[in-house]
């Protein structure tokens, strides 16, 4: 009976032992996972900055470590402007995303302004567009000699003209579409502040203007920076907008640059990962001085006391902040698209007139039918589902898995889990190209060149949204339903499959639908890394704009937009309640779960 029993406790313990290491292990892994993305091509990329050999001829080599190609790029005028040209656009379209999104915020939050979840809605539909697209369609509004809004101007005798071929104009552009992102910081921040704070300023005599200047944004400041930070980081890795508008101007900025050196004959690629590992470092300090400003100072507003934020009342101005908004949805969303459409279906883009506008027989089906008569249309289709379907699944995948050990467990090495998840926002998408172009182009094993290395750099690319949009789905649930399940008897694995991904769905759904979104627009990243066998959807894009024939590049805009359209209909669809296993059920609850009103 005793050797029994200690044969039994023996067992015990060594059951005790091995499952110990399961966390460990469990870490280990996804710290692997997470270096093969993101660590091993960032390193690459360094490297190739540092050395003079061609990776595409010799691959990577630690000979002949030198600091010449950062040097060149210093003292190159060139980069200089780049950079220069650069930060310029990426501030003067922040300043305007930031003027556009907080104002939106304070309408949506703050006011009785009618039509707000209008107004919410164009707020975030810009997001959705691709910015290719968006320089593309802007280029037929806006070219100073073609553009249809001076044609309109011009008849009705204004001599102004719109010349968007100019900074001004990428200005304009950035700002317009990337103000969704300072919209969504600070509408969540506007919500959970106290109102009885700007009461207090208010009773004191302050006028609502000086509250607001005083009081209500300077308390969401953190929110305020942080869709700052985002607009501009953003901003600063997007190719589209700055190639369709600056390239006319002979504006150049670190994107385009970077690309252009690639292009050269011989490509240039040393003297390129010198220049993103400049734009990186750019994009790291930025992130770096955001944290410092924030932490430095306290912004608590939400206590333990409930409240309700009070609409204020604008009277007849509410009707002015909601013309306002149509007028900013017309902006972003119809003029663009009506551009659009009259270029994918006119047989000629120039216009003589406004008449000429109107000849219903100027109006044909025949740039879609070059447009797919090219099998490399219909490739780039077909490949582009195929990526944002792996990248989806990929990437959901191990953002769930971060996402739950960061915020669900105690697992050892967590932080540095977290860390390496939020490094790529850091690093712009054409840098993510080239760290992939140096990391696999002599890696054995074929991945170079086929669909997969473009769903890995889409993954590790979008990999912080995912994980952050999840982990904001995860948190909402109590950890008393994971607890209940566990005294049930339930593991882990069953727990997470019966209890919290059942509740998360609605987050997990999201999240795989935004990186399938994100990969079908994505151009930067994948600049680099496509093979004329693994040609995609955006690069095709600018392939057919640089081909000069703006008929078939804007068909082939629509096509894209109206396909992104059918997944975020599919997907809002499939995220209502009832479809599937949205909620858990009475009759399946874990005994001992205890509900909330």
């Amino acid at each position: 009976m005793v050797d029994a029993g200690a044969a039994s406790l023996a067992a015990s313990d060594k059951v005790g032992v091995t499952r110990a290491w399961v966390p460990w292990a469990w870490s280990g892994f996804l710290i692997a996972v997470l270096a093969f993305l993101v660590l091993y091509p960032t390193s690459m990329l360094l490297i190739g900055a540092l050395t003079t050999t061609n990776p595409v001829v010799e691959g990577y080599s630690l000979s002949d470590i030198s600091i010449g190609n950062f040097l060149a790029v210093v003292m190159n005028p060139n980069v200089a402007a780049a950079l220069g040209n650069a930060l310029l656009a990426c501030a003067g379209g922040t300043a305007v995303a930031v003027a556009i999104g907080l104002a939106f915020a304070w309408v949506v939050v703050r006011t009785n302004t009618p039509c707000k979840g209008l107004i919410a809605s164009a707020g975030m539909l810009p997001l959705f567009v691709p910015p290719l697209v968006a320089g593309v369609a802007w280029s037929i509004l806006g070219s100073p000699k073609t553009g249809l809004l001076n044609l309109l101007l011009n008849k009705a005798g204004i001599p102004f003209r719109f010349d968007l071929y100019s900074m001004s104009g990428i200005i304009f552009v950035f700002g317009i579409y990337y103000a969704p992102y300072v919209y969504m910081f600070t509408a969540a921040a506007l919500r959970n502040m106290d109102p009885a704070l700007e009461d207090a300023a208010e009773i004191s005599g302050a006028s609502a203007t000086r509250t607001m200047a005083t009081v209500t944004f300077p308390l969401i400041m953190p929110a305020i920076l942080s869709g700052m930070l985002l607009s501009f980081v953003v901003m600063l890795g997007i190719y589209g907008i700055p190639a369709v508008l600056g390239a006319p101007a002979n504006i150049s900025v670190l994107t385009t640059y970077i690309f252009a050196l690639t292009a050269w004959s011989p490509p240039r690629y040393n003297t390129a990962a010198a220049v993103a590992v400049i734009l990186m470092i750019v994009t790291g300090v930025l992130v770096y001085l955001q944290q410092k400003i924030v932490s430095g100072r306290s912004y608590t507003t939400v206590a333990g006391k409930a409240f309700r934020p009070r609409p204020l009342n604008l009277g007849k101005w509410r009707f002015m902040t909601l013309g306002l908004a149509i007028l900013y949805l017309f902006v972003v969303v119809v003029l663009p698209t009506i551009a659009l459409f009259i270029a994918a279906f006119r047989k000629f883009l120039f216009i003589k007139d406004i008449p000429a506008l109107f000849e219903t027989k100027q109006y044909g089906w025949q740039h879609f039918i070059k447009m797919f008569d090219n099998p490399l249309t219909i490739a780039s289709i077909i490949n582009s589902i195929k990526v944002g379907i792996i990248t989806a699944i990929v990437g959901g995948l191990l953002s769930f898995a971060i996402g739950y050990t960061i915020t669900r467990t105690r697992a050892p090495g967590r932080r540095m889990i977290d860390v390496i998840t939020t490094i790529p926002v850091a690093i712009p998408g054409l840098v993510i190209g080239v760290a992939y172009l140096w990391a696999w182009i002599g890696l054995p094993g074929g991945l170079y060149g086929t669909l997969w290395i473009l769903a890995l750099a889409f993954v590790a690319r979008f990999i912080p949204d995912t994980v952050k949009a999840l982990s904001t789905s995860l948190l909402q649930i109590h950890r008393e339903l994971e607890e209940a399940a566990w005294i049930c008897g339930r593991g882990t694995l069953s727990t997470i499959a019966s209890i919290v991904l059942p509740l998360a769905r609605p987050g997990v759904v999201a999240a795989m639908t935004l990186l399938f979104i994100l990969s079908m627009r994505e151009l930067g990243s994948s600049l680099f890394l496509y093979s004329s066998g693994t040609m995609v959807m955006a690069v095709q894009l600018l392939g057919y704009y640089e081909g000069g024939n703006i008929g078939i590049t804007a068909a082939f805009s629509l096509v894209q937009m109206v396909l992104l359209g059918v997944l975020i209909s599919f997907t809002n669809w499939l995220s209502r309640p009832g479809r599937g296993s949205a909620a858990i059920k009475p009759d399946t609850a874990p005994t001992g779960v205890v509900r909330s009103g």
